[in-house]
């Protein structure tokens, strides 16, 4: 049901989409998986009308069921071929409903399953997975390479990367803030 957000989703955790387009791939993403969320509440709302209906057949074949019996005590075959037409009706509707339901409850387990795994994966590609920060990306170290430890130039890169990633993470506060704003109608869109 969900191929393509799955699909858009193993691109980021294998690293196949651009360091740049990330922040806003995940967004999208996280905007389709609220979409798909609605979905399996609708699809929970289906399984609730298929159940009420069900039962009001099951009701309805209880009361022809009562019905008919009443008319088999007294001297009218007529009433009774009526109500065995009727209770004949609501068994086959019941039937097709039960199997309504089964289908429902099992479309409904497979894309909870497929919403969680999707959930699962990424929130992994909000934390980074597949941004090439893990340790096998990195590639070489310097002792790989037979350069000499430069703990100096080590901690000015280190104090870039951190600034980069603490301005990386201004920037995303900055937008959802503005995007709250936006929706809570405090300022215009742009």
């Amino acid at each position: 049901m969900f191929e393509n957000l799955k699909s858009a989703i193993q691109d980021i955790l294998q690293g196949r989409v651009a360091p740049v387009d990330r922040r806003a791939a995940i967004a999208d993403m996280k905007r389709a998986l609220v979409s798909a969320k609605l979905g399996v509440s609708d699809l929970r709302e289906g399984v609730e009308i298929t159940k009420q209906r069900l039962d009001a057949e099951r009701t309805s074949l209880e009361t022809v069921a009562r019905r008919k019996a009443l008319a088999a005590s007294g001297p009218d075959p007529e009433t009774v071929a009526i109500a065995e037409k009727f209770e004949a009706q609501h068994t086959q509707r019941i039937a097709v409903l039960e199997q309504k339901l089964a289908a429902q409850e099992a479309e409904l387990g497979m894309v909870e399953t497929d919403y969680d795994e999707m959930l699962n994966a990424l929130k992994a590609a909000d934390r980074g997975a597949g941004s090439g920060l893990n340790a096998e990306s990195m590639g070489p170290t310097d002792a790989d390479l037979g350069l000499p430890d430069d703990a100096g130039l080590n901690s000015q890169l280190d104090a870039l990367k951190r600034q980069s990633r603490r301005s990386d993470a201004d920037a995303a506060a900055e937008a959802r803030l503005e995007e709250l704003k936006r929706r809570m109608g405090q300022q215009p869109p742009e």
